[in-house]
């Protein structure tokens, strides 16, 4: 197992290039694999990418203002270097797991848009939870974090998978914190960064000061916006112009200064849970646990080891309106993170298109602005390539590839498409008045 004097020859890289120097990537460590448990890549292999990336030192990212990125950072969190390379050096040491083997970027793999391009996240044990990891590029302008927004801000949502039973599995933050306390690396690394030894809250605190730093906002649709009539093809600058008109995307994913993920940081019921939940049910069963124990580690442990997953923010709030309700997720590098929604059960953009252009799935909680949107397919390749020009161009390479990759796929098969509901010749009642089922 790697200490944090062998990862942190990256950690040292990048103070140097806080200053301004560049430095050279690490080499991997003798009989280093390209892969770690779970399938992730080698912590050492994502530490190289991670210098590749070139991130920032935790400032105001180009083209955000410095106002609102000071609103973002918590008062008690400023970012400093100290703190930065604590948490790049948590964020892959698998330690922090019980059994040694599951680390932050194993399910937010640098190679793989900082997520796990899994429908669903396997943690200790090769448990296998409910939803899909979101990625932690530009997480920092969410209001809320998780699906269903369980967690405040980065710092608190770094230390909820540490003692999750299904994700890392200690059983209690302490405990995290004992199996890195007597290293002396780590010892130093926490009394520079907080002035303390190694504790479970300052892990958070790291880990969040370390993820502000992974913010991906310059893409073709950036340099097209700052007057680059070519940084995007006339596909995507036709996919642009429906995202905000007969695609109504926008109402949910705005692009502005305010939201530059395209994000309106809600909840919304759009139809995924309801292809196979029993919602009344799952009410009943959630209310029962969350009497017995209303803690925020019991909601934890519902959204990710039993079928209460499905109920969405309704964990959190316990109101009606937010039954099968999921934060509306950024747009931005939506290319390179696939499969998609809460569950991972869209595998391509074609799929997440087709879903919308139906309506999504009819259910009593479905969102009201949810309603068959008549794009022809032609309108939902537009659409799909300006998703494509969404990913930052330091990912252009693994951009292309997977573009490449949903195209093949969606020629071979289409599961979620439905022209019949999508223009409206049939309407979503209308087969089930008559006793037949939509087709899915």
């Amino acid at each position: 197992m790697l200490r944090p004097t062998d990862r942190l020859v990256c950690a040292g890289l990048f103070v140097l290039a806080a200053c301004g120097s560049a430095g050279a990537a690490p080499e991997p460590a003798a009989g280093a694999t390209d892969k770690a448990p779970h399938g992730a890549n080698a912590m050492q292999v994502q530490l190289q990418e991670l210098e590749r990336l070139a991130l920032g030192d935790g400032g105001p990212p180009a083209g955000v203002d410095p106002v609102v990125w000071g609103v973002l950072i918590p008062e008690d969190n400023a970012a400093t270097p100290e703190r930065i390379a604590l948490g790049r050096a948590l964020y892959f040491d698998t330690r922090l797991s019980a059994d040694g083997t599951v680390a932050c970027a194993t399910c937010h793999d640098a190679l793989r848009g900082f997520t796990d391009r899994r429908p669903l996240s396997e943690g200790i044990g090769d448990n296998i939870g409910r939803r899909s990891a979101p990625t932690t590029m530009n997480a920092t302008f969410l209001g809320s974090q998780f699906w269903d927004g369980r967690a405040d801000n980065l710092e608190s949502q770094a230390l909820l998978p540490i003692v999750n039973p299904i994700e890392m599995g200690h059983k209690t933050g302490e405990a995290a914190a004992r199996a890195i306390a007597d290293d002396a690396e780590y010892q130093r690394m926490f009394q520079a960064a907080y002035g303390s030894d190694p504790n479970y809250a300052d892990i958070g605190k790291a880990i969040g000061a370390f993820e502000r730093t992974l913010v991906f906002l310059d893409s073709p649709f950036d340099r097209f916006l700052a007057g680059d009539t070519n940084a995007m093809s006339a596909s995507a600058q036709r996919g642009w112009l429906l995202f905000n008109a007969d695609g109504r995307c926008a109402t949910c994913h705005p692009v502005n200064p305010s939201s530059p993920i395209g994000s309106d940081d809600r909840f919304h019921n759009i139809g995924v849970s309801a292809r196979h939940q029993d919602f009344d049910a799952l009410v009943k069963r959630a209310l029962a646990a969350l009497e017995a124990d209303p803690s925020l580690k019991k909601v934890d442990e519902l959204a990710l080891d039993d079928e209460t997953s499905e109920l969405g923010r309704f964990l959190v709030t316990r109101q009606l309106p937010d039954i099968g309700a999921f934060r509306t997720q950024q747009i931005r590098n939506v290319g390179i993170t696939a499969p998609y929604m809460h569950d991972g059960s869209l595998l391509t953009l074609w799929d997440v298109m087709d879903h919308y252009n139906k309506g999504g799935e009819p259910n009593r909680f479905l969102d009201g602005g949810m309603e068959p949107l008549a794009l022809t397919e032609e309108e939902l390749a537009d659409m799909v390539e300006f998703m494509f020009a969404l990913t930052d161009v330091r990912f252009a390479a693994q951009n292309d590839e997977e573009k490449a990759r949903q195209l093949a796929a969606a020629q071979k098969q289409r599961p979620f498409r439905d022209d019949d509901l999508a223009m409206r010749r049939v309407l979503h009642f209308e087969p089930r008045t008559s006793g037949e089922e939509a087709t899915p």
